[in-house]
């Protein structure tokens, strides 16, 4: 009989739509679920709508049949639409569709509030959001698995960053930047800690981000000595998602805010090494199902002092970041390559 309902049930999803409009590493985090949705409907077309700038993302999955944007809405009808976005805008969508099944992901904003209001954790052990953004589905049959995010660069990309790597010196990726002041280790500081693992390892290093990013690069490039700009290579702004991704695939380990930009390399099972200022782990952002090691300052009062970070430091010393251990973060990191070989 069980075996019965499970043939109905694969058997009448047939449209699914999964909706999640923003950010990278929000996306990126979406698809260990769509690998999941798949298993347990093999015979279902899978939609994805999301912004139209994070499209590259997701555009040479596999397992999706269309993507769509506010701009292009789905049209028609769906079995089951899947909104991870849950706001004003993805109900709006939504609104539009005939969906026979709508299942909402559960922000619980008001733990997020409990947590960096009165600093009271209510969540309970760390919990990736992708076990979150799972537990709606799970009665419909969708079962967890024990891989991480997937990406999927394609030839071009790769092309892009072959020459890179063309000397066969190992490669430390540097993600320095993110959307929000508090989540942004200083650039000077970054200076100080590439200048301390470059005297010591012959490894070369990448800076990896945004056009919005890109003063910061130069502030670092700056800062450090200019007899280690030679191992030095400065893309910040210079690449597409997809060549970055192409990029974090072939380095062999990533220094990293947390950013859009550190769930990419996750997605390629990179050795992390993750620094958080007002980020908490209880947030479920951690790296997923890869090999990371955090370094944040315990015990400070005032962190988190948000859930997604700040324009400024509220309490003006900004110690989450300014007070992270420098020499241990740059052991660590020697520590990963001397054991690489290198």
């Amino acid at each position: 009989m069980v075996g019965v309902l499970v043939i109905t049930r694969m058997q009448a999803m047939q449209k699914i739509l999964v909706i999640r409009l923003s950010s990278i590493g929000d996306i990126i985090l979406t698809t260990p679920l769509l690998r999941r949705i798949a298993a347990a409907f093999p015979l279902a077309r899978i939609d994805y709508c999301t912004k139209a700038a994070f499209q590259p993302i997701l555009s040479s999955n596999p397992l999706f049949s269309r993507m769509y944007t506010p701009e292009e809405l789905p049209v028609g009808s769906y079995d089951l639409v899947v909104d991870l976005q849950n706001n004003i805008r993805s109900r709006r969508i939504i609104r539009k569709l005939t969906a026979r099944q709508v299942v909402r992901y559960r922000k619980e904003n008001w733990k997020k509030w409990m947590l960096v209001q009165f600093k009271i954790d209510l969540y309970g052990p760390a919990r990736s959001v992708v076990e979150r953004y799972q537990a709606g589905l799970v009665e419909l049959g969708v079962e967890s698995d024990l891989q991480g995010c997937e990406l999927y660069p394609s030839e071009a990309d790769r092309a892009y960053a072959d020459p890179f790597f063309a000397h066969g010196r190992k490669t430390l990726a540097l993600c320095f930047g993110a959307k929000h002041f508090t989540k942004r280790y200083p650039p000077v500081r970054f200076a100080l800690l590439l200048e301390r693992l470059l005297h010591e390892s012959p490894f070369q290093v990448v800076l990896l981000g945004g056009r919005e990013d890109a003063h910061h690069a130069a502030e670092i490039m700056k800062t450090l000595p200019a007899a280690h700009h030679r191992r030095v290579v400065n893309l910040a702004g210079e690449c597409s998602l997809m060549q970055s991704a192409a990029l974090l695939e072939r380095s062999d380990a990533v220094l990293s805010n947390d950013t859009g930009l550190m769930h990419m390399a996750s997605a390629f099972g990179k050795q992390l090494f993750v620094l958080f200022g007002s980020s908490s782990a209880s947030f479920g952002f951690l790296p997923y199902h890869a090999p990371f090691e955090l370094f944040e300052v315990k015990g400070l009062g005032c962190r988190p002092c948000s859930h997604i970070g700040r324009s400024h430091c509220p309490e003006g010393h900004f110690r989450c970041m300014n007070d992270l251990p420098e020499q241990e973060i740059a052991d660590r990191i020697l520590d990963y390559f001397s054991r690489l070989g290198q």
